[in-house]
């Protein structure tokens, strides 16, 4: 490590050293060293020895632990790396990583005891500035903290395609609309940063993160080439978002193969742009050689899509999560005509078995009046559920129920949606939650409503078996979660009451008792009262069901329309009933709501409604 020059001689001003005289100050300062990461450069690995404390002048450090996956906290500017360790003498507790490239102040040990030994009263004043320190790190440490905004964006050309000036001029207003934002291209980032050392010196790492200082969010612009202003980029994102013409080549280029060596998915979305909304076919072909953390459709003819694309990235993305629940499903539709009526716009939609199939037709282009209707030509005249068959491998005729998915889903690619849209299943074969994301979407829906005995399961080439997502999840906003941050509305039920029964278990009938009641119609009223198979084992699914509250947040909005009374979930024929019901009770739940002081998100909506009383909030989606 060189000696800091003249950055040396301005100490950061954190508490470790807040208690310091102005002679300690000085003497320190002559003693550190500046030391400059790369992005994935790692400055100190779990198990070490703890030879050095640091401190970040610039740039952002992922604190991560063995055997955990991802990051369990992040060190920016102006705080100190390793000081526990150091000053107690133990070793390292995680590992340390450069996020991007940064400047640190490192004081080795050779040079603290040096400077101990000059100055002893420094010894004293950190140990209780670090005493302190752990007091307060222990009363938060099961605090639950979201990751931080990105505020760093690099753009760059995805496959054969050339970045789109339109595309980031379009971005940049909307980063602009809430927030401060500057954009950096190819040539004024050279002119800025070329002075003293070049663009991987630590004047430019300086005068980069300087700018995030001072701004929100600062957007790099890549060059359309992988050029060292776009490695630079890169490096020092926190986010990259990957754009092209959809129409172009596919393959990823030199940009993207770098990127992915130092950004990691979770970290990278990838934005398909289109001139205007039209039906989307081979979205695919951009995925199957990618990892990103989710894909953008974005049409430039408006902007749209574009500010979608920055509710993502600020965190900000209203999701719909709807629950299973077999024919009380049917309430979806109701809320959801309500919500969307009151100004309410999704950005991401999900849910489980009948949830998901509802889910799904709101992205379509279809009125929800037009989705309650083809939900009772889908399973009262054509009675998908309820065409049973010799129960060899379900009781129901699998067929038909798949026959009327693909009737009214087509040929849909979950992909080739304009919105982001998940469905979940359970997975026998590996006892988890399987999360469907691409693919074709009637497919993704039968194998979420997939009730284990009455149809059979969906098997993947994989050899996977898939049933019925309300197993371990029929309510999956933690899958959400994991999707994005920002508020969700999670629609859920409260599983009907069973009709009380005075069942005498002895009086249940024989096998040879029961045909003999069957086949003779005058006997069938004198079977014992008792619930049915499929009452049973409805009931039996939808109690394992995954306790989700524990995952909502202050600004998401839980709705549990009321189911009427004797309605069954199976009852189908009741759709309409259930339909009106539900959007009449959630126009009062949105004015309780607006009364009573809703989240900020709601708030806006509501209000922007209200500012344009009489223009339809539906929002149509192309597929």
């Amino acid at each position: 490590m060189d000696p800091a020059d003249g950055l040396a001689h301005e100490i950061p001003d954190i508490d470790l050293f807040s208690g310091l005289t102005e002679t300690e100050r000085t003497a320190l300062a002559a003693r550190l060293a500046l030391r400059t990461l790369h992005r994935g450069d790692v400055l100190m690995r779990q198990g070490d020895e703890a030879d050095a404390l640091y401190v970040v002048l610039s740039g952002r450090l992922s604190v991560t632990l063995e055997g955990q996956n991802g990051s369990v906290s992040e060190i920016g500017s102006g705080q100190p790396v390793g000081e526990i360790a150091f000053l107690t003498g133990s070793r390292r507790t995680a590992t340390v990583t450069a996020m991007r490239d940064s400047l640190l102040f490192a004081l080795s040990r050779v040079e603290f005891d040096a400077l101990v030994g000059a100055h002893p009263g420094i010894w004293r004043t950190l140990t209780a500035m670090l005493a302190k320190r752990l007091a307060r790190t222990t009363s938060i440490a099961h605090a639950v903290h979201a990751p931080p905004r990105p505020r760093t964006i690099c753009v760059i050309p995805a496959g054969g395609s050339r970045l789109s000036s339109e595309f980031v001029v379009a971005l940049a207003r909307a980063l602009r609309q809430r927030a401060r934002c500057v954009v950096l291209h190819g040539v004024a980032a050279r002119n800025m940063l070329s002075l003293g050392g070049g663009l991987d010196g630590p004047e430019a790492i300086s005068r980069l993160n300087a700018l995030e200082a001072g701004h929100d969010h600062v957007l790099l612009v890549a060059d359309d080439s992988l050029t060292p202003w776009t490695e630079k980029a890169i490096r020092h994102a926190d986010l990259v978002i990957a754009a092209a013409d959809y129409t172009a080549d596919a393959a990823p280029n030199a940009s993207e193969r770098f990127a992915a060596r130092f950004v990691t998915p979770d970290a990278t979305r990838l934005v398909l742009l289109h001139p205007a909304r039209t039906k989307v076919r081979g979205t695919c072909r951009w995925l199957e050689t990618r990892a990103v953390a989710m894909h953008h459709h974005v049409a430039l003819d408006g902007t749209a899509d574009v500010e979608r694309l920055v509710r993502f990235i600020d965190g900000r993305a209203v999701g719909f999560v709807a629950a299973g629940g077999g024919a009380l499903a049917a309430a979806h539709t109701g809320v959801y005509k309500a919500l969307t009526q009151a100004g309410v716009a999704f950005d991401i939609m999900g849910g489980t078995s009948a949830g998901a199939a509802l889910a799904a037709a709101f992205m379509m282009e279809s009125s929800p009046d037009e989705i309650d209707r083809a939900m009772g030509e889908m399973f009262v005249t054509n009675r998908a559920m309820r065409r049973y068959t010799v129960p060899r491998y379900g009781l129901l005729d699998h067929t038909v129920f798949d026959a009327e998915l693909k009737r009214l889903y087509g040929e849909v690619e979950i992909e080739d949606l304009w919105l982001p849209f998940f469905a979940v299943s359970t997975n026998l074969t590996r006892f988890a939650v399987s999360v469907h994301r691409t693919g074709p979407l009637w497919r993704a829906i039968r194998a979420s409503s997939s009730i284990p005995v009455l149809l059979p399961p969906v098997n993947t080439p994989d050899g996977d078996m898939l049933v019925d997502g309300c197993l371990l999840d029929n309510t999956p906003i933690k899958v959400m979660r994991d999707l994005k941050q920002g508020p969700n509305v999670v629609v859920s039920f409260r599983p009907p009451g069973i009709d009380k029964f005075d069942v005498d278990y002895d009086a249940l009938p024989s096998r040879g008792e029961l045909m003999r009641h069957v086949f003779n119609p005058l006997r069938r009223g004198q079977l014992p009262a008792a619930p049915g198979l499929v009452t049973v084992l409805m009931r039996a699914l939808m109690a394992n069901r995954r306790d989700f509250v524990r995952e909502l947040t202050a600004d998401d909005i839980s709705l549990v329309p009321p189911i009427p009374a004797g309605m069954s979930f199976l009852d189908w024929h009741r759709h309409g009933e259930l339909f009106q019901a539900a959007y009449t009770w959630t126009q009062d739940e949105i004015a309780n709501l607006a009364s009573a002081g809703p989240p900020q998100w709601l708030a806006s909506a509501l209000e922007a409604r209200s500012a344009h009383h009489g223009n339809s909030s539906h929002v149509h989606q192309v597929t």
